[in-house]
């Protein structure tokens, strides 16, 4: 029965972790029903976990974490609310807790409070990582992105006609996405220059900011976007370059850990254990 017990939690905290770690289906430019249809969607995958603790609500808004949960969680491109998002942190504290009860048989406070913390630093932990993760790739294909932008423009479309061209040919990418959620936002009735800025503070990259005030600053002053374009990707090309020589300059720095703790006492023990067993027996002179 215990062992049962174990299974069925290990089993619940597995699926769990793989709904979160699931990512947004793939978006695409959506006709309005389709939007309604997807969005009906993620309403129904996101309704158990609102439903498990009603309360959630009140107590985000009154400890003001609503927005900023939001803003990550649309920064990770994850289908979750903030509601939904608390409230697996309370489920899984309440899987650790009883997990550790079952396995010890008592409630242990030390380990209670343990199984707290871990249980609400773990989807914070996640969440930092996907959003990593799509900046870094976000930063990666923006030069290319720029240049099919400023190469449709000087073909004689218009931005957002880019836009859709650029969405219906180009294989999906976390840019690729973000740009066709401004092109939704824009087709719901928002400002195309405010939809631009509300994707350069959702994703905060340097590169994006650049692009978004690019843009922002040719619509003001009534240049050329081409020309923005073309500036733009030379810069975006440098900041992708000078990442790289970033990243290249810590690569010494981080495998001294390994190799300190983890290469030289292995290579000492190699090398020396013989001399020391030899030493030990009297049999080194």
């Amino acid at each position: 029965m215990i062992i049962a017990i174990y299974l069925f939690i290990i089993a619940a905290i597995a699926l769990i972790l793989w709904g979160v770690t699931s990512p947004m289906s793939e978006i695409r430019f959506k006709l309005p029903q389709e939007q309604g249809e997807s969005r009906a969607k993620m309403v129904k995958t996101s309704s158990f976990l609102s439903r498990i603790f009603p309360l959630t609500p009140n107590i985000l808004k009154k400890l003001k974490l609503e927005a900023k949960l939001k803003n990550r969680l649309l920064a990770a491109h994850l289908r979750l609310t903030p509601q939904d998002f608390f409230n697996l942190k309370l489920i899984l504290i309440l899987l650790l807790g009883i997990l550790i009860f079952f396995v010890l048989g008592k409630l242990d406070p030390a380990l209670l409070l343990a199984a707290i913390g871990v249980g609400y630093i773990i989807p914070d932990l996640f969440v930092n990582r996907q959003i990593a993760k799509r900046k870094n790739m976000i930063a990666k294909s923006l030069p290319e992105t720029v240049d099919l932008l400023g190469l449709c423009v000087e073909a004689g479309l218009d931005f957002t006609s880019a836009v859709k061209w650029l969405i219906k040919k180009v294989p999906s990418n976390p840019m690729i996405e973000e740009l066709t959620f401004v092109l939704e936002e824009i087709e719901w009735g928002k400002p195309r220059v405010q939809a631009l800025k509300d994707m350069s503070r959702r994703l905060n990259i340097p590169e994006v900011t650049s692009f978004v005030q690019a843009l922002v600053q040719a619509e003001r002053m009534g240049t050329p976007v081409s020309e923005a374009f073309s500036i733009l990707s030379e810069d975006t090309r440098m900041q992708r370059f000078h990442r790289g020589e970033r990243y290249a300059m810590q690569a010494p720095i981080k495998i001294l850990i390994p190799l300190i703790f983890c290469i030289l006492p292995v290579i000492g023990i190699v090398i020396g254990g013989p001399i020391f067993l030899q030493f030990m027996q009297g049999k080194l002179f």
